[in-house]
């Protein structure tokens, strides 16, 4: 028997309009046409020259791929990001759990983020019912659909909902694969989804959800443009497993459908450039696994390794230059996992503190005009 565990059925939800939430994305979102913050010479200077990359990137067909924290949706980046990939400078995107999750809730409310002190402290922090209800569901569809997390939130903020399979539809595919198997990965998710309408009583058929921001939505643009956004989650992470739908299965495959597309985009990143944002800890760890299936790939075809222009954008104020190698062990420097992490994947690394609100739409512009 295994060890003993809560009963995550029992968690209480409430509704997302009853959450006092902490910005409205009225107050939060950039105009890509607007002004520009200002920028020190140095900092122009190294937009200039991650700009220079990209151009050079995609005029070869190589990936140009941004990865993100939450931070970026928070202060409200999404219509700017949405511009260069409208433009083709971007090809794919990729965040964390929470990434996706507050760009949805923007896009259904029109507001998020919480009061974590006295929301953790009542026991309520998180248990959100639409949130977690409608994430779960999306994922558990578009898994069963063979798509990933990103995806899957995507067609349903784009389509404005899921559809939930007829429960005897399911039972019967399982059945007929169980007496003839074939190498099918869709079966599993559809049994997690099978149990899950069966659990919890969810009625089959379309579940309509409409998302009036959803022009905002950087998750919705993606999917509406073709551009792979990718989620990588961790399973406790994000605020979505505290609601009873909430199932490792469905958010795990997703994640693990994510984490292919993103390795295949990073399969084309040679000549490409890699802009990691706002992301010290997913950014770098999922970036080096990807590189070394890439490489993997590679040498079985005679070919050697990617060698792409690495661009780091954060707050942390560092003088240390990565490309001359790691630093030693008393400076500070040492511990920085982004930098340690992106120094020994054999490309370029340029390292641009600022504050991402100056660096997205400083570059966005210097590529869109």
């Amino acid at each position: 028997m295994g060890y003993p565990r809560i009963d995550g059925r029992r968690v209480q939800v409430e509704p997302l309009a009853d959450r006092k939430s902490k910005h409205h994305i009225d107050d939060i979102r950039v105009d890509p046409d607007g002004p520009l913050p200002p920028a020190s010479s140095r900092q122009t200077a190294q937009i200039e020259t991650i700009a220079d990359r990209i151009r050079a990137a995609r005029s070869k067909g190589a990936s140009v791929m941004l990865a993100y924290g939450a931070h970026l949706v928070k202060n409200g980046l999404a219509p700017v990001v949405t511009r260069m990939m409208e433009s083709g400078w971007i090809t794919h995107l990729a965040t964390n759990g929470a990434g996706v999750i507050h760009d949805w809730e923007y896009a259904f409310h029109g507001r998020s983020e919480e009061d974590v002190r006295g929301h953790v402290a009542r026991g309520c922090f998180g248990t959100w019912d639409e949130t977690g209800r409608h994430t779960a569901l999306a994922v558990l569809a578009g898994t069963a659909d063979g798509m990933g997390y990103g995806e899957s939130v995507g067609r349903m903020v784009v389509e404005e909902g899921y559809h939930v399979p007829d429960p005897a539809a399911l039972q019967q595919a399982l059945a007929d694969w169980s007496a003839d198997p074939v190498d099918d990965e869709t079966m599993p998710a559809r049994a997690d989804l099978l149990q899950t309408i069966v659990r919890h009583g969810i009625a089959p058929g379309r579940h309509a959800v409409e998302h009036p921001y959803k022009e905002h939505s950087l998750t919705g643009n993606a999917f509406r443009l073709g551009v792979p956004l990718t989620v990588h989650p961790g399973i406790g992470y994000d605020i979505v497993y505290t609601h009873p739908l909430a199932g490792g299965a469905g958010y795990g495959r997703g994640g693990m459908i994510d984490f292919q597309v993103f390795a295949e985009g990073v399969s084309r990143i040679d000549g490409g450039v890699f802009l990691s944002v706002g992301s010290s800890i997913m950014a770098p760890q999922v970036f080096e696994k990807s590189v070394s299936i890439a490489n993997n790939l590679r040498r079985q075809d005679g070919l050697g390794p990617v060698r792409p222009f690495i661009a780091v954008n954060d707050l942390t104020e560092e003088d240390w230059d990565w490309n001359a190698g790691e630093p030693p062990m008393d400076n500070p420097a040492y511990y920085n996992r982004m930098g340690k992490s992106f120094s020994r994947m054999g490309g370029e690394l340029i390292y641009i503190a600022a504050d991402n609100r100056l660096f997205i739409p400083h570059l966005c512009r210097l590529l869109t005009g």
